[in-house]
């Protein structure tokens, strides 16, 4: 792959186009702007990153969590664009000087498709057609779309959410840039690969689309004519996954500090082992000389070097690697190739998260009650689009938006607009509506 195919400013649906701009922003400047004055974006305010939607103590949510994100990648994609046009001087005055705008877009985008309640709102949208009482259904649908429903997966939504023609909207969806698209798929290759790990990067519908871009950027097809499409990454896929990566791990432990999950010095010991130790005492004496003495701003004033030290390491990484990312050859994700201390410091973190954190009871309350409601949703919004012809049914479907396809003639295109407008729902919107299904809750007269 080379990056002046890589870095591309056609616009999906508008390839064809010219129109006229009133001001001087780069198309990849308004990819962003598009995204964050778009609803699914508002809608992340509402959506749970890890813990409870807050109440006293404000810890992040999917809106938070995208905006730190997207914050991170803007420096990883422009210390890596220095980096490499020092390199590659013939990059300098190119579209590759925009990568760092390519990356915050993509990260601004890559939690989009997620649905309510966290990943416990993917599994039981998985759960409800492997396990649950929409397992009947797998006579009645086609194989490839069995695979996509039965992987539910929010990065394959996202990629859906920014690129499908809902009704009432206009060809190409948010109309986005090539690479931009491109740099939010994680995970290239249909559900037919999952696998075990349940991941993939777009739906059966999308398909098409997502060969269309990957092919007109030159990114590696892996994949035999005829096979269910696989292809590699696009290089800026690895910068969006690594300031993913580092925000959740380390906001998630600064998150457990307010909460009292983690104890002070738990959570020191945490984020200073990411330093050598002449490095450790060189970030306890600042805090000591610029009087930082609470609790709370000396854990805000380490994880800020924490998140520091891995931009750079990540940097060093992708720089050190480009070769074998552009040839597709590169393996794992760009934490797996930083700094031996920095790399095992990470890990441990990892592990003390998903004993500690991800196993604490406010985030299994959440799971478990948001497993529940998801469950109830699905199960009573998909017997509707099985049975349109049901009073009841016919009830439910007119509380769906008119973008989703829900009065389809076709079975799986029904499905798919409940997965949609399930799949859109805040965590308040679906607790609401969970209620009023269940007749909990009703309106006051």
């Amino acid at each position: 792959m080379n990056w002046s195919q890589l870095i591309s400013n056609i616009r999906f649906g508008q390839e064809h186009a010219t129109t006229t701009h009133h001001d001087a922003r780069s198309e990849f400047r308004r990819d962003s702007d598009r995204l964050i004055y778009s609803p699914p974006f508002r809608r992340l305010q509402n959506k749970t990153q890890v813990f409870p939607l807050p109440g006293s103590v404000f810890v992040h949510n999917r809106l938070t969590h995208s905006l730190e994100v997207a914050s991170l990648g803007m420096s990883l994609g422009s210390d890596v664009a220095r980096v490499l046009i020092e390199r590659h001087p013939e990059l300098k005055d190119t579209n590759f000087e925009e990568i760092s705008t390519i990356v915050h877009a993509a990260c601004l985008a890559h939690d989009m498709g997620n649905p309510p309640f966290g990943h416990s709102g993917e599994k039981a949208i998985q759960a409800f057609f492997t396990e649950g009482e929409g397992a009947y259904l797998k006579d009645r649908l086609s194989k490839p779309f069995w695979e996509d429903i039965t992987h539910f997966e929010g990065n394959a939504n996202a990629f859906r959410l920014l690129t499908h023609q809902f009704n009432g909207r206009r060809k190409g969806g948010v109309v986005l840039t090539y690479s931009m698209l491109a740099s939010i798929v994680k995970y290239p290759f249909s559900s037919h690969y999952a696998g075990h790990h349940g991941k993939f990067g777009f739906f059966q519908s999308e398909s098409a689309d997502f060969r269309k871009i990957a092919d007109e950027l030159g990114i590696i097809r892996l994949s035999f004519e005829g096979e269910p499409l696989r292809y590699v990454r696009h290089p800026l896929v690895y910068l969006v996954e690594a300031a993913d990566d580092i925000c959740y791990e380390i906001m998630d432990i600064e998150d457990s500090h307010k909460l009292r999950i983690l104890s002070y010095q738990e959570t020191e010991e945490l984020l200073l082992s990411f330093f050598a130790p002449d490095e450790q005492e060189s970030i306890r004496k600042r805090m000591d000389e610029e009087e930082v003495t609470d609790a709370n701003e000396r854990v805000v004033y380490m994880r800020a070097c924490v998140i520091g030290k891995l931009e750079h390491e990540c940097v060093l990484a992708f720089a050190n690697n480009e070769r074998l990312i552009l040839d597709g050859k590169f393996e794992g994700c760009l934490i797996d190739h930083i700094s031996p201390l920095q790399r095992d410091a990470y890990r441990h973190c990892s592990k003390v998260s998903y004993r500690k954190i991800y196993q604490s009871k406010p985030v299994l309350d959440v799971e478990l009650g948001g497993y529940k409601i998801m469950e109830t949703l699905m199960k009573t919004m998909i017997d509707a689009a099985v049975n349109p012809q049901r009073f009841q049914s016919q009830q439910l479907m007119k509380r769906v938006s008119s973008q989703y396809d829900i009065q389809s003639e076709d079975l799986e295109t029904r499905v798919m607009a409940v997965l949609d407008y399930i799949s859109g729902m805040t965590d308040v919107y679906a607790l609401d509506i969970y209620q009023k299904i269940c007749g909990i809750s009703l309106p006051i007269v």
